[in-house]
């Protein structure tokens, strides 16, 4: 499993329309996306403007790729410049341990 996940600080009140932005205006999710178990977007609790949005990929790094490709990620990327102030991380991770509650 893989984890996606990018921190961005975006411009001051810009969430609803970064939101629309992400999903392609889309309820939810983009279109292409179901490879992807779970979808988060969290913000910080002292500064509503830094949102960290990560989701799980069940799959390989090729497969997540591609699956990147059909969902457009760049077109993603650039469709929500406008709302972003920095890009504090963004990356993809091997899931290596995951501890049972």
């Amino acid at each position: 499993m893989i984890c996606t996940l990018t921190a961005r600080r975006l411009k001051p009140g810009a969430y609803d329309d970064f939101r629309a932005a992400w999903s392609g205006g889309e309820e939810g999710r983009p279109k292409g996306a179901e490879r992807w178990t779970s979808v988060y977007h969290c913000r910080d609790v002292e500064d509503e403007n830094v949102v960290v949005s990560f989701g799980f990929f069940d799959g390989t790094l090729e497969q997540l790729r591609a699956a990147q490709e059909e969902i457009g990620r760049e077109a993603q990327t650039s469709s929500v410049a406008e709302y972003i102030e920095e890009v504090l991380l963004d990356g993809s991770y091997e899931v290596v341990e995951e501890l049972p509650s």
